[in-house]
C-alpha cells in the first residue's frame, strides 16, 4: 500500500522526541513532551476543551466505526459511565478464528520496517492520541469515574508519557544488538575463520493488552506500545466497563499504521458481548504469545499458570502500607496522607490501605502524639480537604462500580470507626456514587483484625493498625509484601536507624519505598521516565512499568551467518 507519511517524514518529525526519551530514562530527571495543563491544547491541530468535548458527545449513542477490521460479525457495548450516563456506544465484535489470522498478514513487512521507523510510527500515534486529550478526558472520566482533572492528567498526558517510555526502552533494548557484525578468528598460519553475521530482532507473535476498568489508557499504554514497537502485533481487549478510550485508541493507531504502508490490522479491537468473558479464550489461543493484565490477583494468578505459550506481564492486587514513626512536619504529614486516602476514592493500586501506628504514639514537631490523637488527627485532615462538596468531587471523583460501594459499607463493620464514610452530592451528575474514605483503626496484636488488615480493601478504605513497636511494623510490613504484594511502601521517620531498617525491607522484599513526603508530591503517583511502577520482584505484579525487562522479552534475536570468503 502506498504511505502518506513517508520514513524520512516520520523520522524528521519525531526522532528528536525519541532521543529526549532516551536521555530521560538515562538520567531518570523530569521531562515530559505532552502537557498537563488544559489550556495547552487547542494549537498546531489539537482539540481544545469545547472541541474535546463536542468530539466527546459526537460518540454517545453511536457505533465507533472500525468497519475495515476483519471478521466483524456484531456490534456490542452496554457503558454506563460512573457519573450515571448511559454512553450508548456500540463497538465490532469479532470472529477470532477471522481476526487473529487477519493480524498476522501484516507483520513481516512491520518486522522488516526496523526498530527505528517502528518507534517512529508509534510516536506518531501517541502524538495524535495527545492532539486529541481533552476527548480521551471525557473517555476515560466517563469509563472510570476519575474526576475530570484527573482523567485528563492521568488518562490523557501520564498515559502518554508512559505509552512513549515503553517506545524508548523498546527501541534500546533492540539496538543494543548490531545489526551486522564481520567476524574473524585467527588460524595462525592458516587463513582466518570469516563470517558475515546478521542480528535481526524478531517478534513473538500477537500481544494481548487485556485493559483495566479504572486506569484504561495509563495502565493499557505500556503493554500496547512496548509490543507494538519491538514488531508485535496488538490485540486490545478492554474492560467491558472502560472500552471507549481503548477503541479510539485502537482507531488512531490503525489510521496511522495504514497511512505509513503498513497493514492496520496490526492493532485490532476485541469487544465482547455482556457476560462473554472472552478473556480466558483468547489467552489460551496459540497465536497469542505476549499478554499484558492488570485487574484481579484471582485472574492474574490463573493467567500466569495456564498460558503457557506467551510471556505474561501482570500488575495485580496488593497491600500498601505507610509506617509512621515519627515526622519533624506533623502537619504535612496529615496532609499529604490525607490527599493519598482521598484521591479518586481510593481506587488505585498505589493507595495506601495499612497505616502502621506505634500503639504508644509518635514523635512530631508538635510534641508527642499517641495512637489515637494521630488517627483522630488523620481523619480530621480528610474532612478538612473534603469538607466542601466542590472540592470533594474534583478529588473523590466517582465510585467505578457496586463491589467498591459494598467494599466500603462492609469496612465499619471491622472495627472501631475513626473516621466514617459520607455520601457527597454531584450537581452535575445527579446519578454519580461518591463517597468519602472511611479509617478504621484496628489492633496489630489481635488476630481476629488480621483478616481485615491483610486483605487488599480495593476502595476508599484504609486501617490505623496499633503495633508494638517500630521494630514489629517493620515485620509486619516484610510479611505483607511478602505474602500479598504491594505496590507501594510509605513510612515517616525522622530517626535514621529507623529509616534503614525500613529500606532494607524494602530492597529485600522488593517493594518501591517513598519516604518522608509532606508536600506536593504523593506515594500513590508516579512520573515516567523516572519512576518505577511496581518493581515485578512482590506478588503485586511481576513486571515494572517500565524498564528494560517490561520490553526485552517481547522479541528474540535471531542471527544468520554466511562464510566470507577470502
Amino acid at each position: 500500500m502506498a504511505a502518506e507519511l513517508t520514513a524520512p517524514e516520520l523520522i524528521a518529525k519525531h526522532r528528536p522526541t525519541l532521543d529526549q526519551a532516551l536521555e530521560a530514562i538515562r538520567t531518570r530527571a523530569y521531562w515530559s513532551p505532552h502537557p498537563e495543563h488544559p489550556k495547552a491544547y487547542g494549537e498546531d491541530g489539537s482539540l481544545d476543551a469545547a472541541a474535546g468535548k463536542a468530539a466527546f458527545d459526537a460518540l454517545l449513542g453511536n457505533r465507533l466505526d472500525l468497519t475495515d477490521q476483519p471478521g466483524i460479525d456484531d456490534w456490542v457495548g452496554e457503558e454506563v459511565s460512573p457519573y450515571g450516563i448511559e454512553l450508548g456506544v456500540t463497538y465490532p465484535h469479532a470472529d477470532l478464528d477471522v481476526l487473529l489470522p487477519a493480524m498476522g498478514a501484516g507483520r513481516r513487512a512491520w518486522r522488516d520496517a526496523g526498530a527505528e521507523l517502528r518507534a517512529m510510527v508509534c510516536l506518531e500515534i501517541l502524538k495524535r492520541i495527545s492532539d486529541r486529550t481533552h476527548q480521551f478526558a471525557h473517555a476515560v472520566m466517563h469509563t472510570s469515574g476519575q474526576a475530570f482533572m484527573m482523567a485528563f492528567q492521568a488518562g490523557g498526558p501520564h498515559a502518554q508519557d508512559r505509552g512513549l517510555e515503553a517506545v524508548a526502552y523498546a527501541y534500546a533494548e533492540q539496538i543494543r544488538t548490531p545489526g551486522t557484525a564481520e567476524w574473524s578468528k585467527p588460524q595462525g598460519k592458516r587463513d582466518p575463520l570469516a563470517l558475515a553475521k546478521t542480528f535481526t530482532p524478531v517478534p513473538r507473535g500477537i500481544g494481548l493488552v487485556i485493559g483495566c476498568n479504572t486506569f484504561p489508557t495509563w495502565n493499557g499504554y505500556p503493554g500496547l506500545f512496548a509490543s507494538l514497537a519491538t514488531g508485535n502485533a496488538v490485540l486490545v481487549k478492554p474492560h467491558p466497563r472502560a472500552v471507549l478510550p481503548l477503541a479510539l485508541t485502537v482507531r488512531i493507531a490503525r489510521d496511522v499504521l495504514a497511512e505509513a504502508g503498513f497493514d492496520p490490522n496490526l492493532v485490532a479491537l476485541a469487544a465482547e458481548r455482556p457476560g462473554e468473558g472472552i478473556a480466558k479464550t483468547l489467552a489460551l489461543r496459540p497465536e497469542i504469545r505476549i499478554i499484558d493484565y492488570t485487574g484481579s490477583t484471582a485472574f492474574g494468578d490463573w493467567l500466569e499458570a495456564n498460558a503457557r505459550q506467551a510471556q505474561v506481564y501482570t500488575e495485580k492486587a496488593g497491600v500498601n502500607t505507610v509506617i509512621v514513626h515519627s515526622t519533624d512536619d506533623y502537619k504535612g504529614m496529615l496532609s499529604n496522607l490525607a490527599f493519598s486516602l482521598s484521591l479518586y476514592s481510593g481506587q488505585m493500586c498505589t493507595t495506601p490501605q495499612n497505616l502502621l501506628i506505634p500503639r504508644d504514639g509518635i514523635t512530631t514537631d508538635q510534641g508527642p502524639k499517641t495512637f489515637d490523637e494521630v488517627t483522630a488527627d488523620l481523619a480530621r485532615a480528610v474532612d478538612g480537604l473534603l469538607g466542601d462538596d466542590a472540592r470533594a468531587n474534583a478529588l473523590l471523583g466517582a465510585i467505578v462500580n457496586p463491589d467498591v460501594k459494598a467494599r466500603l459499607e462492609a469496612a465499619a463493620g471491622l472495627g472501631e470507626v475513626a473516621l466514617a464514610s459520607r455520601e457527597v452530592a454531584n450537581p452535575e451528575f445527579p446519578g454519580a456514587v461518591v463517597r468519602t474514605p472511611v479509617i478504621v483503626k484496628l489492633d496489630g496484636a489481635k488476630p481476629d483484625d488480621e483478616a481485615a488488615y491483610m486483605s487488599e480493601c480495593f476502595g476508599p478504605v484504609s486501617f490505623a493498625v496499633a503495633v508494638d513497636s517500630v521494630t514489629d511494623a517493620a515485620g509486619l510490613l516484610r510479611r505483607t509484601v511478602r505474602e500479598k504484594g504491594a505496590m507501594t511502601v510509605g513510612a515517616y521517620t525522622t530517626d535514621a536507624g529507623v529509616e534503614e531498617t525500613i529500606q532494607e525491607v524494602c530492597l529485600e522484599e522488593s517493594a518501591q519505598l517513598s519516604l518522608n513526603l509532606t508536600g506536593g508530591v504523593y506515594v500513590n503517583q508516579t512520573a515516567a521516565f523516572s519512576d518505577f511502577h511496581g518493581s515485578g520482584g512482590n506478588p503485586a505484579a511481576n513486571a515494572a512499568l517500565t524498564d528494560g525487562a517490561f520490553v526485552a522479552n517481547r522479541f528474540r534475536v535471531v542471527e544468520v551467518r554466511r562464510e566470507v570468503q577470502a
